[in-house]
């Protein structure tokens, strides 16, 4: 398999390093691991940190030259090296480590080819920068409706807020307060009027806003283009064609802070009078 990988487009090995890192995560699933305390009531799992090893053994095979920030080892790799693969092995630890499956595995080429892992239906988001697409390796564990395809094929992501379900982020720190507050986003009338609300601990919420399962995703933060947790799915969201910029409505990456991305112009709108508090 790794002598294969240095075949593969950057896509494909984003692909490949997600699915890697998915595979650990399933399989330590349900054990009792040991929890590597980061401070602040947050922490790594021996899941998270294999996870990582796994999905770094690909990109060093597929791209030996590249440089790798990882949510749990850091930056490694040559400090000159032009390309950058940005890696969260566990998004949702905190869940995950109570027995929840809704978690997401993220590897992102900054400003280039990016995937998304759902350990427990199989299916892997992924992305070129161009289009977007999901292909479902049907691991089939899940019993929450997640779909079970197993075929193998790649679908093109097409978003749509048909749903009406807005994922909300809801995890400290808060640093657009007290002018926003997401939930604060919540209470608002106009809000249940149009949307109905949805609290996720992990961004896999992005991959389903570009998969037409969500209408919108928002969080509170600084500039999200460059973090392990947000740009892999940032990079699905625009490459399928949502609308993405920052809660105060600048583009990601460009003086944007925290993210809207919605599935569609008007949703994004909607939104976005909310998040200013003019309705």
């Amino acid at each position: 398999m790794m002598n294969s990988l240095t075949d593969l487009d950057d896509a494909g090995v984003a692909a490949a390093a997600a699915r890697a890192g998915a595979d650990v995560v399933r399989d330590l699933y349900g054990r009792r691991l040991a929890r590597i305390d980061k401070g602040g009531g947050d922490f790594a799992t021996e899941a998270d940190v294999a996870a990582e090893k796994a999905i770094l053994g690909v990109l060093r095979a597929a791209r030996p030259d590249d440089a790798v920030l990882g949510e749990e080892g850091g930056r490694q790799g040559a400090a000159e090296a032009a390309r950058q693969w940005l890696v969260d092995p566990l998004c949702g630890t905190l869940d995950y480590a109570v027995g929840s499956m809704l978690v997401a595995v993220n590897v992102a080429l900054r400003e280039g080819a990016a995937a998304v892992a759902d350990p427990f239906s199989g299916d892997v988001f992924h992305t070129d920068g161009e289009s977007a697409w999901v292909r479902g390796e049907g691991a089939g564990q899940r019993g929450d409706g997640a779909d079970q395809r197993g075929d193998g094929a790649d679908q093109r992501l097409i978003p749509t807020s048909a749903s009406r379900l807005v994922d909300v982020n809801l995890d400290p720190p808060f640093p657009g307060a007290p002018a926003f507050r997401a939930v604060d986003l919540l209470a608002r009338p106009a809000f249940a009027e149009h949307f109905r609300p949805r609290v996720v601990s992990t961004t896999l919420a992005l991959a389903w806003v570009a998969a037409g399962k969500r209408a919108a995703y928002v969080t509170d933060g600084g500039d999200l283009s460059g973090s392990v947790h947000f740009a892999a799915g940032i990079a699905l969201c625009r490459a399928a064609g949502c609308v993405v910029t920052g809660i105060d409505g600048a583009p990601v990456g460009q003086g944007g802070r925290g993210l809207v991305a919605a599935a569609d112009a008007e949703t994004h709108r909607l939104l976005m009078t909310m998040v200013r508090g003019q309705e």
